[in-house]
């Protein structure tokens, strides 16, 4: 975690906060003039509110890329309810006395409310920013399910990998944020409930933000560089992406910029498309082939391989270049206690089927879902397993709920350096039911006839990383608590590919 990260947090806080109050101030004056439309504003700025987070994410990401600007638009709309009810309740709450008086001196409607009501009913208004500012703190961590960066990235990164000590920080510095944003607005509120609202006090608090974020600019502005990468959200797409900087910066006069965490999933599609946001990945043959091209092992023409067919296809499809295999396999595993194990011994996933009713099963959500043949219930099917009971678990808490007994047998990937943290036996699939994942670089064709020097430059660690020093890298940085670049560097040198 560093400065720039929380700063970063503060910018997407602060835009969704600015853009809240400049969509939400007009609907709750538009609320207040017009009893018609009055209901129907109220009741949709409500029904906004009970939209789950990522869903709502989700949904505006199919409009728009992922980043930044799509976890802006969803804050703001959760924004919107308590600045449209606090706008137009405190505009009802004005003294009739004084609209009175107003409507008799000759004012037209609008230059009443927006220059006698609206000033007086400021502080009640106020109250609402306030809130919605307020929790747009907590609500910006889900920034990292879309590339949108902050400390959502932080501490998703940090459940993962069990890191109490990181997560207590990053959520105790979310929590001085609101304290101190809270406590300073909460001080003007209270000046302009002194002064009556009144046109000059209520403007401080605004031109505050408006400063704020204009200082803060620089760390919502996009990267810039001559090839663009997306972090990860696992330590082993860090690893290779960050291989990829030092290789290149190396080796050329060419900068390379990594941007904010991204999934794999909208990584991929922020690199195929027309509107790229980047110019190549780290990802495995198997997945291009069940999540990116939602096709199975049987859909593979007799006699390719894997890692053939998905890249022929995504060089006709996408005209993306599919380079040679970095020797490690990153594969979906079954992994057991080492105790467990020993008491069964276990040695394959078929050794299960004599036990598997007293066990239970856990994994993440997604190999629960029936999209793909790599699932929980063909994977069942296919060994002849029944298992006492099994468990979904979010992707991050998988590793805690192994270490903690909440299941006995998890699903897993092989290149995990958590699996020796936590213990864990990963047997052998004997029968062979899951595919390939064998790790490679996507790369964009148009960014290849640019740089034709970048694929020999990434082809240097073709075949080099083998599954176990894989395993042993992303357990230097999830376990050991080294740094991405520490480790990536120290592995490059000892290939002889950069200088110590």
């Amino acid at each position: 975690m560093s400065w720039s990260t929380i700063l970063e947090h503060l910018f997407i806080v602060l835009a969704a906060s600015i853009l809240s109050i400049a969509v939400g101030l007009p609907l709750g004056i538009w609320a207040y003039v017009s009893r018609r439309v009055r209901p129907v504003i109220l009741r949709v700025v409500d029904l906004l509110q009970t939209i789950p987070s990522l869903a709502l994410l989700g949904i505006i990401m199919v409009v728009l890329d992922p980043g930044k600007l799509t976890v802006i638009i969803s804050i703001t709309l959760y924004s919107l309810l308590p600045i449209v009810q606090n706008t137009c309740l405190g505009l009802q709450e004005v003294d009739p006395g004084v609209k009175e008086a107003a409507r008799g001196m000759g004012m037209s409607k609008s230059y009443r409310v927006l220059m006698v009501e609206f000033p007086l009913a400021f502080p009640t208004v106020f109250t609402g920013i306030r809130i919605a500012v307020v929790n747009a703190i907590g609500t910006a961590v889900f920034a990292a399910f879309v590339g949108g960066g902050g400390l959502g990235g932080v501490i998703t990164q940090a459940i993962r990998i069990m890191d109490m000590k990181l997560v207590l920080t990053a959520t105790g510095v979310l929590m001085v944020i609101a304290v101190v944003l809270d406590l300073v607005m909460s001080w003007f509120e209270g000046q302009m409930r002194k002064n009556k609202g009144g046109s000059k006090t209520m403007w401080i608090p605004v031109a505050a933000i408006l400063v704020a974020f204009c200082l803060l600019l620089p760390y919502g502005r996009g990267g810039s560089g001559d090839i663009m990468l997306y972090d990860g959200d696992y330590s082993e797409t860090q690893l290779m992406h960050h291989m990829v900087k030092m290789l290149v910066e190396d080796q050329t006069d060419l900068t390379v910029t990594i941007q904010d965490q991204m999934s794999q999933v909208n990584n991929w599609n922020a690199l195929k498309d027309d509107g790229h946001t980047c110019d190549l990945m780290i990802s495995y043959d198997g997945t291009l082939l069940t999540t990116f091209f939602h096709q199975d092992t049987p859909d593979v023409p007799e006699g390719m391989t894997i890692y053939d067919y998905v890249k022929e296809k995504a060089l006709a499809d996408y005209d993306l270049h599919v380079l040679g295999k970095l020797g490690f396999e990153n594969t979906y595993a079954i992994g057991v206690p080492e105790t467990l194990a020993e008491e069964y011994g276990l040695e394959t996933i078929s050794d299960l089927i004599p036990v598997a009713g007293e066990l239970t099963f856990g994994a993440e959500q997604e190999f629960f879902t029936q999209e793909g043949s790599m699932k929980f219930n063909p994977f069942v099917e296919f060994y002849g397993l029944t298992f006492q009971d099994h468990v979904g678990v979010d992707m991050g808490l998988k590793y805690a709920s192994i270490e903690n007994g909440s299941f006995d047998v998890a699903v897993v990937y092989t290149t995990d350096g958590l699996n020796r943290k936590v213990g864990l036996k990963v047997l052998e699939d004997d029968k062979s039911f899951f595919p390939d994942y064998f790790g490679m670089f996507v790369v964009r064709g148009d960014v290849l006839e640019q740089y034709p020097e970048l694929e020999g430059i990434l082809e240097q660690l073709t075949g080099n990383i083998s599954t176990d020093q894989m395993a042993e890298l992303t357990y230097q940085v999830d376990v050991m608590g080294r740094t991405v670049d520490e480790v990536a560097q120290e592995f490059l040198v000892s290939l002889g590919l950069l200088s110590a």
